[in-house]
């Protein structure tokens, strides 16, 4: 599933080509996703001029005035800019047509994502306002980790993990960022101080900022919205790296399932 980076990495491909442009035209080839899309959603937003592209979490927000058209990749899906020329493929679902040269395309094989419109303030979604802070905020800190994991048994992974807790934390980076605060992922989240949450929310914004910074993690399903994939596996320390050695103390990598998610790490350097 694309992760946060990745949606950012798209944000940030999209949004000089479509911002500040009017919707000529909107093509729905298969309204079937993970929601319907909106049968008026041609009439909401043909002639309208794009005025903002955001992010909330895995949302990507394409802000009108008439409205919000929120948008989400699924397990599989990408979004990319193309020409009109370019022939819609056999998985390419719907296409928001900005004029000849910029066509965002949507991209869903599992057709597991979603594209929805919603007139309120995208904040009032049922599927957004119940979201907790964003990563790489100043809302997000190793103090409301603590506060907010008091009597919590469950393992500190899968509280990570929680959108409810913050937002973004996906798989892939919550491994990641357990290794560098030297956090063992079964940890029962109410047992870790607050030390030890400062350096987590620490490593949870290091690791999302340089993953966003070199393009997001390259997964076989996604490539980026200017065409572009990203490179950040290549400098990952334990996903993928099962029986592998650890670069810190050389012993090899384990590998378990937590909340039927693969976590790696290494039973030497997270305590």
């Amino acid at each position: 599933m694309p992760e946060l980076p990745e949606v950012e990495t798209t944000r940030r491909g999209i949004e000089p080509h479509i911002l500040g442009r009017p919707v000529q035209a909107v093509t729905v080839r298969q309204p079937s996703l993970r929601w319907p899309v909106p049968d008026d959603l041609a009439s909401q937003l043909e002639g309208r001029k794009l005025q903002a592209v955001l992010r909330r979490g895995k949302y990507l927000l394409l802000g009108f005035s008439t409205g919000t058209l929120i948008l989400h990749l699924g397990m599989s899906g990408s979004l990319r800019i193309v020409s009109r020329r370019e022939d819609a493929g056999y998985h390419d679902h719907v296409d928001i047509d900005f004029g000849a040269k910029a066509v965002l395309r949507l991209n869903d094989p599992r057709r597991f994502g979603a594209v929805l419109f919603t007139e309120e303030e995208p904040e009032h979604h049922p599927l957004i306002e119940h979201l907790g802070p964003e990563p790489l905020s100043d809302t997000f800190s190793g103090d409301l980790l603590y506060q907010r994991s008091r009597k919590r048994k469950q393992a500190v992974k899968t509280f990570i993990m929680d959108s409810k807790i913050v937002v973004g934390v996906g798989n892939i980076y919550a491994n990641e960022a357990l290794f560098s605060a030297g956090i063992r992922p079964t940890s029962a989240a109410g047992r870790i101080s607050k030390e030890r949450y400062r350096r987590l929310a620490s490593e949870i914004k290091a690791v999302l900022a340089r993953a966003i910074e070199q393009g997001g993690t390259t997964l076989r399903d996604f490539v980026g919205g200017d065409g572009k994939p990203g490179y950040f596996q290549q400098q990952l320390l334990v996903y993928g790296r099962t029986g592998k050695p650890c670069r810190e103390c050389d012993r090899p990598l384990k590998e378990i399932r937590l909340g039927q998610r693969s976590t790696v790490y290494c039973s030497h350097c997270q305590r």
